[in-house]
């Protein structure tokens, strides 16, 4: 009986032994196959003729890069511009299968939904493929690259936090807290997708609004949508002077440009007649540490989907 008792015994210590080492394999198998892959990150944005709005997007990379290839998972981060100069994202991506990468995450620095991001990046990547919108991206000498790497796209920059605090920080350093003031946001605008921008400078200005106690809060555009004419800003100015006796002007947009802040804007300021009431500084949502964060975190978030992804798929 002794012994039967210390067979059975032995049978399911080595029966639970076998389980372990067989999930630990499992495991170790899934953490390989991750590990396994060579990844690289592209951080892609719209692009510019400035060199000073560029150096503010290839800063991003610089100060976020440690921070995503720390875990070793990641070997290389990268940033490309969609027009105007290079590198191209089509360049980046020959460059990627070049060093033989296996997957790509591509993270839009854009600030909402627009044409670029919902059309041109995923043709421009291979993950679409749209005619009608290649041969406009031709047109515009923007070229399409369909890679062997894997190609993940990630979510956009989430601008109901960090665009909301970016912007009310900027309006209180303009601010003299007299309460008499407004605020005249200016964003770049997109035709395709009107609505959208008009709600997010619209959610932005009632958080601006809670923060602030500014009282008075209007929008215009100086993007393609308005053909680059500054008339927009010096109407969005003029609304708040109707209201209030100071205007402060706050650029939406990503980067500092020469043509945008220095030229478009400016000039809209330098239309209103009164210009002892307007506050204008030519400055934009970079730097901000936040937004450094952000890519951080959507990357490390793409990494957690793709990983939940292998386990499935070894299952």
């Amino acid at each position: 009986m002794k012994l039967i008792k210390s067979f059975i015994l032995t049978l399911v210590l080595s029966l639970t032994i076998f389980s372990c080492n067989e999930k630990k394999q499992s495991t170790s198998e899934v953490a390989e196959s991750i590990s396994g892959e060579k990844i690289g990150v592209l951080l892609v944005n719209h692009g510019s003729h400035s060199k000073q709005w560029r150096t503010m997007l290839t800063d991003i990379e610089k100060d976020v890069k440690g921070q995503i290839m720390k875990s070793g998972e990641i070997t290389e981060v990268r940033t490309a511009f969609m027009e105007y100069t290079e590198p191209s994202i089509a360049s980046q991506m020959k460059k990627f299968d070049e060093e033989n990468y296996d997957r790509v995450i591509v993270v839009p620095i854009f600030l909402t939904i627009s044409s670029h991001t919902s059309n041109d990046i995923p043709n421009i990547v291979g993950l679409a493929n749209d005619p009608k919108v290649k041969e406009e991206l031709k047109a515009e000498g923007i070229e399409t690259y369909s890679s062997k790497a894997r190609v993940t796209v990630t979510p956009l920059l989430d601008y109901p936090t960090v665009l909301k605090k970016n912007i009310t920080r900027r309006a209180k350093a303009l601010s003299n807290g007299s309460g008499d003031e407004g605020v005249a946001l200016i964003a770049y605008g997109d035709a395709e997708f009107n609505q959208q921008w008009e709600e997010m400078v619209e959610d932005i200005g009632r958080y601006l609004k809670a923060q602030t106690g500014i009282g008075s809060i209007s929008y215009g555009w100086c993007g393609h949508l308005v053909r680059y004419s500054s008339e927009p800003t010096k109407k969005a100015i003029d609304q708040i002077l109707e209201l209030e006796e100071r205007a402060i002007v706050i650029p939406v947009l990503v980067a500092n440009d020469e043509h945008f802040q220095g030229e478009i804007i400016q000039n809209g300021v330098d239309m209103v007649e009164d210009q002892k009431r307007v506050v204008y500084k030519q400055d934009a949502i970079l730097p901000d540490p936040n937004i450094n964060k952000w890519v951080v975190k959507i990357v490390d978030e793409t990494m957690t989907d793709l990983r939940g992804d292998k386990e499935v798929a070894t299952k």
